[in-house]
């Protein structure tokens, strides 16, 4: 139920069906705005809402693709994302020093009893409404530049649906992640890998000068109408949505989220507003916090310095391979939600994220990435800055699964 395509910046708008990448005004992000009287009008009780779906399109009509609705549903390619589970992480020493309840929503490795994500990783969510819609748009090849899980969760999600597409990913992109991709590119006319030296900068500027001239549509964060916000934004609704019939729904007082791009922020952002558009939460949003790596942390300069924007910076070395990201075209409106919630941007070191996954395995036996590991290593500096109170719900992301990145941080278990 599309009402429209509204740009993230100028607040421009355009036709619900229109095929389009930043806004042509601005050069920035586009979203998609739901039709939410319509919904109301549609679903008087509420029954957009299928909780006994095990996946993220449990949220139906809230989505721009309805599985429910059987003009919509051929378009959709799923492959049971989303609906994952928030890991109990009360036990943390710092959580019973202080007295607030700390929750890891894993969205790597599959648990009984939910849904899976089916590359281990939040970027299925982003690539299932992109795929789908790419499919009701009529388009048959896809371009990405990525740090390594959004490349891998495309072609994952265009075999699926009988569409081509080519993946750009830096040299350094763990050997399990860029394995599958160059398995599936191997002998293919469908799938190709571009691999570059430098970030997923570099990875974009090879696909705009190469690619995207002959006809490839890009998908790379935020360059599409507003169908990877849409995915993400389950995250957000994931995070609310009741957690036993007839219970409300409700949100976090804090998120730690791993920021390289910033989808998920934008996304979840998005959630909250609907929800409360549609009278199931109120006015209250949780603080976002916004975590990065010492070596590569625009967001976190910009934040610090008062920057309505990032600046384009160098990237340096982390394990964190997906917040080696040096800048981003969405970074203006990650740090405006960021400053409305009243949370912030920090970085953590490489010894934190190393000693954290270390620690992480050894208590819990929890497959968490790097990404995940950086925001469990941000606690202590939220305590010390007031972030987290004590009574406080914290929920951090763990974004993908550890043995992604083997060998890497083979030594660090």
């Amino acid at each position: 139920m599309i009402a429209c395509l509204k740009c993230t910046a100028c607040g421009a708008e355009y036709p619900a069906d229109t095929l389009m990448n930043l806004c042509p005004r601005d050069q920035r992000p586009i979203e998609i705005i739901i039709d939410l009287e319509h919904l109301q009008a549609t679903y008087p009780h509420g029954d957009w809402y299928r909780p006994g779906r095990q996946d993220m399109w449990r949220f139906g009509a809230l989505l721009p693709l309805d599985i429910a609705n059987p003009d919509e549903r051929p378009y959709i390619v799923t492959l049971g994302e989303g609906c994952t589970p928030l890991l109990d992480y009360n036990d943390h020493e710092l959580a019973r020093y202080a007295g607030f309840s700390l929750l890891v929503k894993d969205e790597g490795k599959a648990h009984p009893g939910f849904g899976a994500n089916p590359t281990q990783s939040f970027k299925d969510r982003g690539m299932a409404v992109t795929v789908s819609m790419a499919r009701r748009h009529g388009l048959k090849k896809l371009a990405v530049p990525t740090q390594g899980n959004a490349g891998d969760s495309l072609c994952e999600y265009a075999d699926a649906a009988g569409l081509s597409a080519v993946v750009a990913m830096p040299e350094d992109t763990p050997l399990p992640i860029l394995g599958r991709v160059a398995a599936m590119a191997h002998g293919s006319d469908r799938f190709h890998l571009k691999r570059v030296a430098g970030t997923i900068r570099e990875a974009g500027e090879s696909l705009k000068k190469d690619w995207i001239p002959d006809g490839w549509f890009s998908v790379a964060t935020f360059q599409e109408p507003g169908w990877r916000i849409e995915g993400k934004k389950t995250l957000g609704l994931e995070l609310a949505e009741p957690s036993l019939p007839g219970e409300p729904w409700s949100l976090p007082d804090v998120i730690i989220y791993p920021t390289g791009g910033g989808t998920g922020v934008l996304g979840m952002w998005k959630a909250f507003s609907e929800l409360e558009c549609l009278g199931l939460i109120g006015p209250d949003r949780p603080r976002m916090i916004c975590v990065q790596a010492n070596a590569t942390r625009p967001l976190v300069h910009a934040f610090e310095n008062g920057l309505d924007d990032t600046q384009p910076c160098e990237a340096g070395n982390t394990l964190a391979y997906g917040l080696n990201v040096p800048g981003g075209v969405g970074h203006f409106k990650v740090l405006k939600i960021m400053r409305e919630s009243g949370g912030m941007a920090l970085s953590v070191t490489e010894s934190e994220i190393h000693q954290t996954l270390s620690r992480v395995w050894e208590e819990k036996g929890w497959w968490i990435c790097p990404e995940g590991a950086a925001c469990i290593a941000a606690v202590p500096a939220l305590l010390d800055q007031n972030m987290i109170e004590p009574g406080n719900r914290v929920v951090a992301f763990n974004t993908g699964s550890l043995e992604k990145y083997l060998p890497d941080l083979r030594h660090l278990l």
